[in-house]
């Protein structure tokens, strides 16, 4: 091996093998000697830190703008010489092919082989990131020859970019007596710095044939995501993304597909965009089909798509509020943003009761007339604290008092009752379950007697947008006067075909609902087991209470840094101040090794950054129903025989290396369901046939590796 010599340098100059926490951590060291770096806020540094350079990928965007400092300009040159005398000077000799065996790790000697290798590819990273510097110092070197000089300014000012950022900032400030905006921005970010509330955005880039796996900005460095709302894995799934971009299924056994190839299905028919608003172009059969799934799918006379709930619930909540004379909205403690804005648009009193109290909200609904409109708002799922509303006594109330009931079924839709109606289906299962796919209303279930439902598309079901669904006036007239609906384009055909491939599945597939649930009561088990404060509760929502902004943030970047796991720290506003949490979500593409990888780590990181367990919280009298007094145990939605854990029928429990189950029957139905519009699937390619039939009837000649003989094949449970 040829050694290469380390020297002190700025830390920007070694910033890519390190991950963000680390960057950053660094790089404060050196904000009283830098202008640029103290001046700089710490959110841009983030992004610079974490993007990649459009023109040379091996270098952030960091250090490249680095290249233009007069002091780090000539380090970093000096840094690449020597980076291309060391690493970058193994790469076409028989030294480089020893690193491997070298560092303990026995494989051929091969460049494929080389990658694969953790000693080996950091070699080819620096020989790469020289090969970058030595590019950029030469084009910035041929542009500052061939470009006239005509400004006076010393020339080490002339390309540091803190001197270019001063010089901007004395021109913006140089008109006197107007409001110094730019001033006024940084202040209000810093109020956000100072209480730990700034919210930082880490590339986190989902991969579809690794699901739960991403990559951050290194398309190389994958992280295990542990935070996601797509929470049953439908954004990859295979008839998903059939119906929106493929056709033929290279790999068709009756219960796997993994690879999907063929022509374009929806894109190719009615390519990209919707064209415009609903009004205006963007009323296609892609939009009518989707919401008459939706109305099916919770057996009301209509629905109505928006681009996102938040909009749904906004545009609907202040359109009503406006309109009913008088309008009084009752409203959950803990309701989300998106409501909240909604009422307050409105214009109409907002009476707030507490947290799935039903006597208080009885007490405040009696202060008002029978006749008074009145609107109860209120959620099923609540997702930063997993609890569940209390939905047939809410119901009692409005009927007793004279209000609609509006649910927010957004964390639920897609997770809970036989066809992934929500809780309100959840809540009459077996005879949800008994009327099948019958878009006819139950009389006196608890879902027919909710009068307004909105949902989301883009959690559980893994696509994009919000609805609304109701009777068929109240469609109507949110459709008519709702401006969130009328004044916006309107989602592309694509997104709906798939959204609506989705449901449709869901719709006739229970079971990853099911091993959803089975895997939400493991890692809760387990972190129960080793004193993690879970916030109790009966859904799938798995939060961890920190109760510190700054140790939530600094949590959730040592799982990523250490432990490659990525779990987003929940702040305020979206918690109260002192009930800063991590909030976990579990999918059935999680396997059993990666849940008890995660508790492992989650312990460990616990423990080095001293963070309070459940008995510590015990010990001061609980938080956030944390380790609070006389505390009962919290029993889940789902019970064992809706689980199937009875009769034998539970989903089985993924192992490492084992594919999700798919299943056959609701892939052909959701398929059929599209031949209307996008005509019959790919010709020859028959779902019963194997792996060679596939291949060779959609792409001749490709070769794919087939499964293990003694691999077995999970067995599929229907609706």
């Amino acid at each position: 091996m040829i050694a290469v010599p380390l020297f002190s340098i700025p830390p920007i100059i070694s910033l890519l093998p390190l991950r963000t926490m680390d960057k950053l951590s660094s790089i404060a060291k050196f904000k009283a000697s830098c202008p640029f770096l103290g001046r700089t806020k710490t959110s841009t540094l983030r992004t610079l830190c974490t993007s990649t350079s459009p023109r040379y990928p091996s270098l952030s965007r960091l250090t490249e703008k680095a290249t233009e400092c007069p002091v780090m300009g000539p380090a970093l040159q000096l840094r690449s010489g020597q980076m291309a005398a060391g690493y970058a000077s193994l790469a076409g000799t028989a030294e480089f092919n020893k690193i491997p065996e070298h560092k303990g790790v026995l494989a051929s000697p091969s460049a494929a082989s080389a990658e694969k290798c953790p000693h080996a590819s950091k070699a080819l990273a620096a020989a790469r990131m020289a090969e970058d510097l030595a590019n950029l110092k030469n084009e910035k070197s041929a542009k500052a020859a061939s470009a006239p000089s005509t400004s006076k300014a010393p020339a080490t000012a002339a390309g540091c970019p803190f001197h270019a950022a001063t010089a901007k900032e004395t021109k913006r400030k140089s008109t006197p007596g107007g409001f110094d905006y730019e001033q006024f921005y940084t202040t209000e970010l810093e109020k956000k710095h100072q209480d730990a509330s700034y919210r930082y955005f880490n590339n986190i880039n989902r991969m579809a044939n690794k699901f739960p796996i991403a990559h951050t900005g290194n398309v190389k460095d994958e992280v295990e995501v542990w935070c996601a709302n797509d929470y049953l894995g439908m954004g990859n799934n295979p008839i998903v993304l059939e119906t929106m971009q493929y056709v033929g299924l290279a790999r068709a056994s009756m219960l796997f597909f993994t690879h999907a190839i063929g022509r374009s299905r929806t894109l190719n028919t009615y390519g990209h965009g919707a064209g415009g608003t609903r009004n205006i172009a963007g009323n296609t059969g892609m939009h009518l089909a989707l919401e008459e799934e939706l109305a099916q799918l919770h057996r009301k006379d209509a629905a109505l798509v928006f681009s996102s709930c938040y909009v749904a619930n906004d545009a609907t909540l202040t359109t009503l509020g406006s309109k009913l004379p008088g309008c009084v909205y009752f409203s959950d403690t803990m309701n989300h943003a998106s409501m909240i804005q909604g009422m307050r648009h409105s214009g109409a009193k907002r009476v707030i009761f507490k947290h799935n109290d039903l006597q208080d909200l009885e007490a405040k609904l009696a202060q008002y007339p029978k006749e008074t409109p009145k609107i109860i708002c209120f959620e099923s799922v609540y997702s930063m604290c997993g609890s569940i509303g209390p939905i047939a006594e809410i119901c009692d109330l409005a009927e007793q008092y004279g209000a609609l009931t509006f649910l927010d079924e957004v964390h639920a839709v897609g997770l809970y009752g036989p066809h992934g109606a929500g809780v309100a289906e959840h809540l009459d299962y077996e005879l949800q379950k008994r009327a099948g796919q019958s878009p006819e209303p139950i009389k006196g279930s608890v879902m027919d007697r909710i009068d307004i439902i909105t949902g989301t598309l883009g959690k559980a079901y893994g696509a994009v947008g919000g609805y609304i669904a109701g009777s068929m006036d109240f469609v109507d007239t949110i459709r008519s006067y709702a401006a969130g609906f009328i004044f916006t384009t309107s989602l592309p055909p694509i997104n709906m075909a798939g959204a609506r491939a989705s449901i449709s599945y869901q719709r006739l597939f229970n079971g990853d609902r099911q091993l959803k649930q089975l895997n939400v009561r493991d890692l809760k088990g387990r972190f129960e087991a080793l004193d993690i404060p879970v916030v109790p509760g009966p859904s799938h929502i798995v939060p961890v209470l920190v109760g510190d902004a700054a140790l939530a943030r600094l949590a959730s970047d040592t799982l990523l840094a250490k432990h490659n796991v990525y779990v987003q720290a929940i702040n305020y506003p979206t918690v109260a101040r002192g009930e800063e949490r991590l909030r976990f979500t579990v999918t059935p593409g999680h396997n059993m090794e990666q849940i008890a990888r995660l508790a492992q780590a989650v312990d460990q990181t616990f423990t080095e950054l001293g963070m309070k367990r459940t008995s510590e919280w015990r010990a001061e009298g609980g938080r956030a129903s944390v380790g609070m007094p006389d505390a009962q145990p919290v029993e889940p939605i789902w019970t064992d025989e809706q689980l199937g854990l009875l009769d034998g029928t539970a989903p089985r429990t993924l192992k490492a290396g084992q594919e999700r189950v798919v299943d056959a029957r609701a892939v052909r139905i959701t398929r059929e369901k599209f031949n209307n519009l996008l005509g019959p699937g790919e010709e020859g390619v028959d779902m019963d046939v194997g792996v060679a039939q596939v291949v060779e009837a959609v792409a001749p000649g490709l070769t794919l590796p087939t499964p293990p003989l003694e691999a077995s094949i999970p067995t599929a449970v229907s609706a």
